[in-house]
């Protein structure tokens, strides 16, 4: 059955943050609340993490992975973003963006996608989130919390306990999220181009 904890979404705890990075650090699969609705992540190197992340969702290999990650410093890591991306990216983050580009060596190959070795990338604007970044020290491998025949994110943690209690290890409460999804834009090909429109504004790339 999956830990439930309640997390003030102002002050985080710091006993409770703890908890999350050290089950992490263990190789847990989290549901946590983010400024565009739940997501579920783990840590990059948890193999069965994006495996089971993979299953719950009812996806497949082609996947866009999302690395979510603390600032842009941590995020420049992870992804080659030449002058315009970087400025525009740069402009519209922390926020609901999820913006796909091409991996870095960083990047475990298995998380890229198979043919354009693309991955997602994304700065949440959302206390806990950064908390739990911040204590992590890296990024997490993550995916939107859209279950097999929705199309929109979770947004209360009660209820991703109820429906998930045998499929993830944590589930975050810390308030009630936003029911849009990032907004997407692919950046692979040097221009962007928005692929999902959601709750960021997808005019100012369009």
């Amino acid at each position: 059955m999956a830990r439930y904890l309640d997390v003030h979404p102002d002050n985080p705890q710091p006993r409770m943050l703890q908890q999350i990075v050290d089950a992490l650090h263990d190789d847990a699969l989290i549901a946590y609340p983010t400024d565009s609705g739940y997501a579920l992540g783990c840590r990059v190197g948890n193999r069965d993490g994006r495996d089971r992340i993979l299953r719950i969702r009812g996806l497949d290999d082609r996947h866009h992975f999302t690395l979510v990650c603390r600032d842009f410093s941590q995020l420049g890591q992870l992804v080659h973003v030449d002058n315009a991306a970087f400025r525009a990216i740069r402009a519209a983050t922390p926020g609901p963006y999820t913006f796909i580009l091409p991996g870095t060596p960083e990047v475990p190959r298995r998380l890229l996608h198979p043919k354009k070795r693309t991955v997602g990338v994304r700065i949440p604007d959302h206390i806990v989130v950064q908390a739990i970044l911040d204590k992590l020290g890296e990024p997490l491998l993550s995916s939107s919390l859209i279950l097999p025949g929705e199309d929109e994110p979770r947004t209360m943690g009660w209820e991703i306990k109820e429906d998930l209690d045998h499929d993830v290890d944590i589930v975050v409460e810390a308030g009630e999220t936003p029911a849009e999804p990032t907004t997407v834009v692919d950046w692979s090909e040097g221009y962007p181009e928005v692929i999902r429109r959601g709750a960021g504004d997808p005019d100012r790339f369009d």
